[in-house]
């Protein structure tokens, strides 16, 4: 008669099988947490280092609990990418895994019947979800009280002291009240310092148990590079990076930047793609897929592929701008090397660096005056507001709008509240805490400062980063750059391939899009123009056109803030810029054979450089737009209400001055795209041939 298996050696079993390693152990603290759990039943705080094995604790637990009979695991989970990998990894030790996100809405209904029915052992979805009424009807009230146990991953998130903190997390402990009594609590997280910890702790509940572990990486060899110049970083990337071994990610700290790598890189014969939240979801699973595949050489990406994200042969982890935080450094260099074979963690840093992380730290949290507004028109609202309706009557972008309202609509007693997709202000008195707000951001200039001194450190690297995350394990690794006293990988770069660099830059010109419809139907009555519903009549729309920069960045655009900014007039040299890039590359047909401006009581430099711009296209030049309004600075306008309102009935054009023939609309910046495309209107309507529109840079903020 065969004895029969304990539960550790159940879960050792499993452990190997998805693992497809019959020699597999478990790891230093692992079992010991899976028995917590499991078998004690405690509520569990893991803080460990990425790669040790959080998620195949919850999933042996997962496992060891519903063979006992226990209910579904939920588990709150923060990314989609995160989400596909662990529905793999869970298939593996026979657990039926299912989602409910906004990329399966096909599969709701089937989902949310099997979870009904008992047919799911771990149900995973976003603490955005949390938030869904539909899913708290259909779901969780048929759950709540039958879950053998709850996770938080990536628990981090739960605090507003944390890095990567998300207010919908903060549901989370309205949703652990609601819980059976004797239901196990796991919270895991790679990146808490002690603040951190001890603000999780508290959140999640009395009697919590905190295990950590040391953070150390023995296979992750770190190396800082100084190299302030972006023609200098792009042309050591593409020159350095096909000499390391395997497959990596580049992260930068902005969409633009990541596009703009991997197109360079693409230019230099290096298999690399672009990577971010504005990729919809079939793309980003079919670039990670190319990484996990080893079908690309790298994926330049922002921060959208970072946490869960699971190649354990990564080779190199490379870092084209400093994270705004040794936190943040942590959690995505720690991707690399996860399957104990060596890999590199490189970072490089930039001018430019301090400028975006400044900005990601002024708008983490809506500032105060943000939030009376929003409160102000609810409150004036008899029959609440939907989002676009409260653009109407406060002078603030949308996603500045959704962030107040996310802020607000979290709490306990919130004074707002959602119904029918308009939201209403609600009897509760608002009081938030702006102290503590000034405060976290004083923490994250703090790391911003930390992140510095990293960058210049001339000691062990990782043990600097285990002392800035708490951990009292903190030692020389032995293998980082300054440990071995030299390069790991070569500091140099190749001058021909800087100037290279130098001028991909100066050519990475984009289009600006026209703009075919209204917002609506009454948009700019002082013009009165026609139109088809929202559609705008095709004889007033503007052709596609081009802006030469992003404001401030390497290319020219440095040159652009410098000239609007600092002199009377724009260099010289964006003239010829234009001159080359309007003729060869842009090449619009028909080609324009008159040029115009868009006019500025403060801002005589716009007619000057039209002017100039003209003369060297061998084009005349008329003035014939002419500002006949007052009006706000256009940049302050935040949203499109606020924006069209600005502009109606602000210019004018002389009619006989107008050509029938294509023209060439100058400007010097441009971001929402309505002056452009009210003054090419104005022109179409004065018998203007194509409005072909130019700008100098474009300036829309800094995204991720």
């Amino acid at each position: 008669m065969s004895v029969p298996m304990s539960p550790k050696q159940r879960c050792l079993q499993h452990l190997r099988q998805a693992l497809g390693d019959t020699q597999a152990t478990f790891r230093s603290g692992q079992w010991k947490a899976i028995s917590d759990i499991a078998i004690d039943r405690e509520t569990l705080l893991l803080v460990r280092r990425t790669g040790w094995g959080k998620s195949m604790v919850y999933f042996l637990a997962t496992r060891l609990l519903r063979d006992e009979g226990a209910g579904p695991t939920l588990l709150i989970s923060p990314l989609l990418s995160l989400m596909r990998n662990q529905i793999e990894a869970a298939e593996q030790i026979g657990i039926t895994a299912e989602t409910i996100n906004s990329s399966n809405r096909d599969k709701w209904e089937r989902v949310e019947q099997d979870v009904r029915q008992g047919n799911v052992d771990l149900l995973l979805i976003s603490p955005e979800r949390l938030s869904n009424d539909d899913f708290r009807d259909r779901v969780l009230s048929h759950i709540a009280d039958r879950v053998g146990l709850f996770v938080v991953d990536e628990a981090h998130c739960i605090s507003d002291w944390g890095h990567d903190f998300r207010p919908d997390y903060q549901r989370i402990t309205r949703i652990l009240q609601a819980l059976p009594s004797n239901a196990p609590v796991l919270a895991t997280t790679a990146t808490a310092n002690d603040r951190v910890v001890e603000d999780v702790a508290d959140q999640i509940g009395p009697g919590v148990t905190i295990s950590r572990g040391p953070l150390t990486r023995a296979s992750l060899r770190l190396q800082n590079i100084e190299m302030k110049s972006p023609t200098d970083r792009m042309a050591w990337l593409a020159e350095h990076v096909p000499d390391i071994s395997g497959s990596g990610i580049i992260y930068a700290l902005t969409v633009r930047d990541a596009r703009r790598i991997a197109k360079w890189l693409q230019l230099q014969g290096i298999d690399s793609r672009s990577y971010s939240g504005r990729r919809n979801t079939e793309e980003r699973r079919e670039l990670e897929s190319a990484l996990l595949n080893n079908e690309v050489k790298a994926l330049v990406a922002t921060v959208a592929l970072g946490m869960g994200f699971d190649k354990p042969d990564l080779g190199f982890v490379i870092h084209y701008q400093r994270p705004g935080s040794v936190v943040h450094y942590y959690q995505q260099v720690g991707r690399a090397g996860r399957d104990g074979n060596t890999a590199y963690g490189i970072l490089l840093h930039g001018t430019e660096d301090d400028e975006i992380i400044d900005y990601f730290i002024r708008s983490s949290f809506p500032a105060e005056r943000h939030v009376e507004d929003v409160l102000g028109a609810l409150e004036e609202a008899d029959g609440g507001l939907k989002v676009r309706h409260i653009e109407k009557r406060v002078n603030l972008r949308r996603s500045e709008i959704r962030k107040v309202l996310k802020l607000l609509s979290v709490r306990d007693k919130s004074p707002v509240e959602k119904n029918d997709r308009r939201w209403y202000r609600t009897p509760v008195s608002y009081s938030y805490d702006w102290e503590k707000v000034e405060a976290i951001k004083q923490l994250r200039r703090e790391e911003q400062r930390e992140m510095q001194e990293y960058m210049e450190h001339d000691g062990c690297l990782m043990a600097f980063l285990q002392r800035a995350l708490d951990d009292p394990h903190a030692e020389p690794c032995e293998i980082c750059a300054p440990c071995v006293g030299e390069p790991l990988v070569p500091e140099t770069v190749s001058e021909d391939l800087a100037i290279e660099a130098a001028r991909f830059l100066q050519r990475s010109e984009l289009p600006i899009e026209p703009r075919k419809q209204w917002p609506w139907s009454d948009a700019f009555p002082t013009y009165g123009w026609e139109n088809d519903g929202l559609s705008m009549k095709e004889n007033l729309q503007a052709e596609k056109g081009r802006v030469l920069s992003i404001w401030g960045d390497a290319g020219w655009g440095r040159l652009v803030r410098k000239g609007k900014y600092q002199d009377d007039k724009f260099d010289e040299r964006l003239v010829k810029a234009a001159k080359q890039m309007i003729p060869k590359r842009w090449q619009p047909d028909p080609f324009p054979k008159w040029v115009t401006c868009v006019p500025s009581h403060s801002n005589p430099q716009v007619p000057d450089y039209a002017q100039r711009l003209a003369e060297a296209l061998d084009l005349e030049f008329i003035p014939c737009v002419r500002k006949v309004a007052d009006n706000q600075p256009q940049k302050e306008m935040e949203n499109t209400e606020q924006q069209t309102r600005n502009l109606d009935g602000v210019f004018d054009v002389a009619d006989k001055q107008v050509r029938n023939d294509p023209v060439l609309l100058v400007d010097d910046t441009v971001d929402s795209r309505w002056t452009l495309t009210v003054v090419a209107a104005l022109l179409r309507e004065a018998e203007a041939g194509p409005v072909y529109p130019f700008a100098l840079a474009k300036t829309t903020p800094t995204s991720t």
